[in-house]
């Protein structure tokens, strides 16, 4: 007998195979669609509208997919990181970030990253797996701030382009009328510059880029991102330049500040000249310290020094706040301490 499926994080093609498959009348498919995206349904009993032999062959065939947290941390300034289970049997991280006039959910792509990033927690864990669109959903779905979002940003656990087709199919979901019809301006997406899925997102979707930098320079950035090796920044930056999309996108560059690494004013003329010609924004990151690596951030002074530099070289520059810092503030940290505290 074939393992039930998880139907939340179908797209309503998928869902209209569905009910083909299972001999149910075509409208079927749309009022699914409404009770799981619209009307946030956990069961298939509650999906009231649709006849009881049609919701016995669901429940026989699918499971709903929507999987409550198993634990959240809560920090002084509000921020919340909550931990979901996941169908491999691990857990994986989202974060709620309140602020004055906005609340933004930081979203999980994988569990755990085969990036290796030298500054990331969730890398230290090693890649244990990729999200399906249905538990990428969910970490919405299931979230009791759930109706307070504004901003939606795929930064959490794992590289997204890592894991296109899923992370593809979560932003269809999050932006279609019969989804969440969630404006994609309200969606960012951030990776480390893998060229395959940043192709396909600037193709197929509309929602913004965020690109990880942390330096202008190859060596400097193949120290502290592998992946440079495979795809130079220069190369995700010369193909941004050719295909720059218009509109309300907006392309920004991640860029953590490490004392004495990336914080110099030559890195502030490394990035002028690398970013030149490409209409973009830079956000300085304050680093949080992690077990097991030595890396300190900028002191306050330099960060700021820094932002002023790169404003007055003509690139917007903005200082992210520091979030969470009470809690376990890194992508990695919550999802490690719950598997070293139950084996």
């Amino acid at each position: 007998m074939t393992e039930r499926e998880d139907i939340l994080g179908k797209t309503y093609p998928e869902i209209r195979k569905i009910v083909e498959d299972l001999k149910m009348p075509r409208y079927a498919a749309t009022q699914i669609t409404e009770w799981l995206y619209k009307k946030g349904a956990s069961s298939f009993e509650q999906m009231t509208n649709l006849a009881k032999e049609s919701r016995k062959v669901l429940e026989e065939s699918y499971y709903v997919g929507r999987h409550p947290s198993s634990g959240v941390q809560v920090s002084g300034d509000g921020t919340k990181k909550y931990l979901f289970p996941v169908r491999s049997g691990k857990h994986i991280e989202a974060v709620f970030i309140p602020e004055a006039e906005r609340a933004t959910l930081c979203i999980s792509s994988q569990v755990g990253c085969k990036m290796g990033c030298i500054f990331c927690m969730t890398g230290k864990q090693g890649f244990q797996g990729n999200l399906s669109a249905g538990e990428i959903v969910n970490q919405i779905a299931s979230l009791p701030e759930r109706t307070a979002l504004t901003n939606y940003v795929y930064m959490g656990m794992g590289e997204p382009l890592a894991n296109t087709e899923n992370v593809m199919k979560s932003v269809e979901i999050l932006t279609a009328d019969y989804g969440y019809a969630i404006s994609p301006s309200r969606i960012t997406v951030s990776t480390i510059g893998m060229l395959p899925g940043l192709e396909l997102m600037i193709a197929q979707r509309k929602c913004h880029l965020a690109i990880s930098l942390h330096s202008p320079f190859e060596e400097e950035r193949l120290h502290l991102m592998p992946v440079e090796k495979l795809y130079p920044i220069k190369r995700v930056i010369e193909f941004l330049k050719k295909n720059s999309p218009g509109g309300q996108r907006r392309i920004s560059f991640e860029y953590i500040m490490f004392s004495g690494i990336n914080d110099t004013a030559r890195h502030v003329n490394g990035l002028a000249k690398l970013l030149n010609g490409l209409r973009c924004r830079i956000n300085l990151i304050r680093y949080h310290p992690i077990p097991g690596v030595e890396l300190q951030s900028s002191n306050e002074e330099t960060v700021q020094w820094f932002k002023s530099r790169l404003n007055q070289k003509g690139i917007l520059t903005t200082i992210r706040a520091s979030r969470g810092q009470d809690i376990f503030a890194a992508c990695g940290m919550l999802s490690t301490y719950h598997k070293a505290v139950t084996g």
